[in-house]
């Protein structure tokens, strides 16, 4: 799972995600991209059970490539703990996701495997997204 090796700060304040995304937002890699259309936070997890999905369903055909990191720590409290204890400790990482970013890209294989693959990867996701190619940008 993906886990950063070091952060500058243990705990972060949970902050709100508003507006759209402006950095990460065209094709870079590969010739097809799962783009996200809402705010959301995906944790490990998540990219990896995608991750996964689509290495699976491509069978060492193509190439992938993860687009996003999780590096913002997510805290969790004990259960049945009173209050006044502090801020729990780190208990998982997230990326928080706004719209118009690109979760993963991907190349080396025809256009329905990619866009089956990718398919399958938005299943694992907690929001909605869009499978986008190179070909449909130069088009519009």
């Amino acid at each position: 799972m993906l886990v950063p090796k070091k952060v500058k700060h243990r705990k972060w304040q949970r902050g709100r995600s508003r507006g759209i995304e402006t950095r990460g937002v065209t094709l870079a890699f590969g010739s097809f991209g799962l783009k996200a259309m809402e705010a959301r936070w995906i944790n490990s997890r998540q990219i990896e059970a995608a991750r996964r999905a689509m290495t699976r369903y491509i069978q060492r055909g193509g190439k992938v490539w993860i687009r996003i990191f999780p590096d913002k720590p997510i805290t969790k409290r004990p259960p049945e703990t009173t209050l006044g204890g502090g801020k729990g400790a780190p208990d998982h990482y997230v990326f928080p996701v706004r719209p118009g970013r690109i979760l993963f890209e991907m190349d080396g294989v025809t256009d329905e495997i990619a866009r089956e693959a990718l398919r399958r990867a938005a299943a694992k996701l907690p929001m909605k997204v869009k499978v986008i190619s190179r070909s449909d940008a130069v088009s519009k």
